[in-house]
């Protein structure tokens, strides 16, 4: 062996060493901590790996998978400690999971091509925090300018944060990559023309749903359309009970007395009022609706599965 690989080698063992006695350490170090409140405990990273690019000898993208995997780990064990409870992909506050956005930090300084840690936390982090869900989405459009899809998800974002000029402008921008879909030119198109309708979040959730690459994410964008089919629905009902009351001074005595007036009404895309075995009306996932005689009006159940309105 030359000096040369000898001395190679002797570099590789001394970082494989180092980076054995940081994780010990930091290990050593978790397990010493005070415990804390909920929500500061995880406050800041033990060790954040991405001060090693350069410096690891070309395991830098083993690294960049350790944070990805720890990423993936962090959010499942917060959602499994709250196995009793209905968690809302789209609103993960309530976790307070602080540590996500360092984790794929790291991961994408480490790797900045590191595609599947900047479509998780584009997709994730906007119920965390906006800012920095644009910060890294942003960051994965600059290492990757040949993906258009992260384009779709910026553009999401400022939707949500109902900034329709900034999302047109991202559409319009990821409409240019090589292989961008239609889709996209169109969604610019109803960014700048009706970007707070209920029929422009249609579109965008229909297209989240139909290129959905995990169960989650499918369920609560099927979860958000049901919730855009029940305001139609609660629009129609209510409106109806209104002119019910207005024309004989008092409002029904069941929600059953106007369902012959509610055939006659066509809701968008062509859905009709659904009715369970029961004879209850009932809203997109099954759940009867609410009715209250004294303000003459119908509302989502409380023990319906359909999410709140995100505006």
């Amino acid at each position: 062996m030359t000096s040369q690989s000898k001395d190679l080698v002797l570099r590789m063992a001394i970082v494989i060493v180092a980076l054995g006695g940081v994780f010990a350490l930091s290990g050593a170090v978790e397990k010493g901590r005070i415990s804390l409140p909920e929500g500061f405990e995880d406050s800041d990273l033990a060790l954040e790996g991405k001060r090693l690019r350069g410096y690891a000898l070309g395991a830098e993208g083993l690294l960049a998978d350790w944070y990805w995997i720890m990423s993936l780990q962090y959010i499942g064990a917060k959602i499994v400690a709250r196995e009793n409870e209905d968690i809302n992909i789209e609103d993960l506050t309530s976790l307070q999971p602080r540590l996500l956005f360092p984790y794929l930090d790291n991961a994408t300084d480490l790797d900045p091509r590191f595609y599947a840690a900047y479509s998780y936390g584009a997709i994730v982090l906007p119920a965390i925090d906006a800012s920095k869900a644009i910060e890294l989405t942003e960051k994965g459009i600059r290492n990757n300018p040949d993906k258009w899809r992260l384009h779709q998800y910026l553009g999401y974002i400022y939707w949500r944060e109902k900034n329709f000029e900034k999302a047109a402008e991202t559409y319009e921008a990821g409409s240019r990559v090589p292989g961008a879909p239609p889709f996209m030119r169109e969604m610019a198109a109803l960014m700048r023309g009706q970007g707070g309708s209920r029929e422009t979040a249609r579109a965008m959730y229909m297209q989240m749903l139909a290129e959905a690459e995990d169960e989650q994410s499918k369920r609560n964008a099927q979860l958000r359309l049901f919730e855009l089919d029940s305001m139609d629905e609660l629009d129609a009902v209510n409106g109806l009970l209104g002119q019910v009351r207005d024309s004989n001074g008092r409002c029904p005595a069941r929600l059953s007395d106007v369902f012959r007036s509610l055939s006659k009404i066509k809701l968008p895309r062509g859905r009709d009022f659904r009715v369970d075995a029961e004879g209850s009306l009932v809203d997109p996932t099954g759940v009867p609706y609410s009715f209250d005689q004294n303000s003459c009006s119908v509302a989502l159940s409380k023990d319906s599965k359909i999410p709140k309105p995100l505006n």
